[in-house]
């Protein structure tokens, strides 16, 4: 997957991409923060999510907006990593192993990538939720408009719809608590993120 996203990004430079667009493919937020970090290295800075996605994807796009200085910055991690698309040592990271572990001396800003990227998921979750409750409203109901509206099995659909519900605002609840945690993060560090929040 890394292989895969690595080369997408490079393929983007090469073509002058303003904008490269990609979902969490490394099962890991810490991961994907060190790609963030990584995607930098070769021009492409964290830009928080993408329009790509529909509003509450469970799986969303992320925007890297390409920055002025791209070619100098792609050119040097060519020539200092020059195996790193065919699974050689990245820039910032360790060699061997996991190809995403950032070195001591940039762990700091791998971090605050990370809860960027933290914030702008969590901000995701309540329409997820919405959406997927309308759904499974919807799909109950289909059933019981062919077999009938009886007490017992409107109170079996409601046990389970209010099931589901609690599951969402459990879900909401610690979304919540980890935007509020990272977003303290950011902020007792300078980073004022996400600059825009209607975007």
């Amino acid at each position: 997957m890394l292989k895969a996203q690595l080369r997408a990004l490079l393929r983007d430079s090469a073509q002058n991409g303003e904008r490269y667009e990609t979902r969490n493919l490394q099962r890991s937020w810490r991961r994907f923060a060190a790609f963030a970090y990584v995607a930098e290295q070769y021009g492409y800075r964290y830009d928080g999510l993408s329009s790509l996605s529909p509003k509450g994807s469970p799986n969303p796009y992320f925007a890297f907006r390409r920055l002025p200085d791209a070619p100098e910055r792609a050119a040097w991690s060519a020539q200092h990593y020059p195996a790193a698309p065919d699974g050689g040592p990245l820039p910032g990271m360790r060699p061997g192993g996991s190809r995403l572990r950032p070195l001591p001396e940039v762990r700091h800003k791998v971090d605050l990538l990370h809860a960027r990227i933290m914030v702008d998921y969590s901000r995701t979750h309540r329409r997820r939720g919405l959406t997927a409750l309308l759904v499974l409203l919807v799909a109950m109901l289909i059933p019981l408009s062919q077999t009938g509206f009886s007490a017992q099995s409107l109170l079996v659909c409601g046990a389970v719809w209010l099931f589901f519900a609690a599951l969402w605002l459990t879900g909401l609840a610690i979304a919540r608590h980890r935007y509020r945690k990272y977003s303290r993060v950011l902020r007792d560090s300078g980073v004022d993120w996400p600059s825009n929040p209607s975007r």
